[in-house]
């Protein structure tokens, strides 16, 4: 049988024969750890004191508190809730008390005089499953890991984009308040992130025409709600010192599950140069 080395059992009973029985049966055939409690208090002290324990073996006759008491004080504690029991009697052997056991936590129920290989087995189908659940939390917790490091790299990446990105990049809530900009709209605006996200887009922003900046928030709103997108148009961002920088703009709506719109991101591109050659075009034209 396997050795089960690094699991730990506790068994209780109020009878110290029976506990050197029970010792001395497991040993032979398991090289675990073994603590023991000679009554229910005591069995409550252990578990709370020792770490790991991994499956109880619960006597149920005993004086002051018995298996059945003891149980259900240490399946209302956050750290013994879970740990499995076996019940052990010699006296409460009819139905009505294996069904209490198992109402009050009791994974297995089983009479004296005991069954050695019953016992034993019993206990490594316990140790086994437990087993089992480490590997696939292992598992779990590794691929966990895996894409948390998956996550953070895209993070990294897209931010490595948006701060590298020569256009300007401003993100809006649904009421048009900025939340985030990228380096290049704070190097065309001349203002810091933190500036601009104490900012509406309407103070940085405007169309050409008065009557569509007098709009900003109406007819594009709409427009984005029902399209989801507004591109190539362009407006004039508003610099810290009041200069008008040409720009080439686009909107994009970001929706949440329900499909109302969560976010807004504004693309810039600065136009200044190309303004400039066509000015110079038609100068010479």
């Amino acid at each position: 049988m396997k050795r089960y080395t690094g699991f730990t059992l506790l068994i209780v009973d109020d009878n110290e024969h029976n506990l050197f029985t029970l010792r001395a049966l497991i040993q032979r055939h398991m090289d675990l750890t073994i603590l023991e409690a000679t009554s229910g208090q005591q069995a409550l002290d252990v578990a709370v004191k020792e770490s790991g324990i991994d499956l109880i073996i619960l006597d149920v006759q005993m004086p002051e508190m018995d298996g059945f008491q003891t149980a259900s004080m240490l399946k209302i504690r956050k750290k013994t809730k879970d740990i499995p029991i076996i019940f052990l009697t010699a006296a409460f052997k009819t139905e009505e008390f294996q069904k209490k056991g198992y109402e009050v936590g009791g994974v297995d129920y089983l009479l004296k005089p005991i069954d050695d290989n019953q016992l034993l087995n019993k206990i490594s189908t316990y140790f086994r499953l437990i087993e089992k659940e480490r590997e696939l939390n292992l598992i779990l917790e590794q691929k966990v890991l895996e894409r948390t490091a998956e996550l953070a790299a895209a993070k990294q990446h897209l931010e490595s984009i948006i701060n590298n990105m020569g256009e300007a990049l401003l993100v809006l809530n649904p009421m048009g308040e900025i939340e985030s900009a990228n380096p290049a709209a704070c190097q065309m605006l001349d203002y810091t992130e933190a500036d601009l996200k104490e900012m509406s887009i309407g103070d940085v922003f405007e169309e050409e025409e008065e009557e569509q900046a007098g709009a900003f928030f109406g007819t594009w709103l709409e427009a984005l709600i029902r399209t989801g997108a507004l591109s190539r148009i362009e407006a004039c961002m508003i610099a810290k010192d009041g200069r008008r920088v040409p720009i080439l703009f686009s909107r994009t709506a970001v929706k949440d599950n329900e499909g109302n719109i969560s976010h807004i991101i504004c693309i810039a591109k600065d136009m200044t140069g190309y303004v400039r050659e066509m000015d110079d075009a038609t100068a010479v034209s």
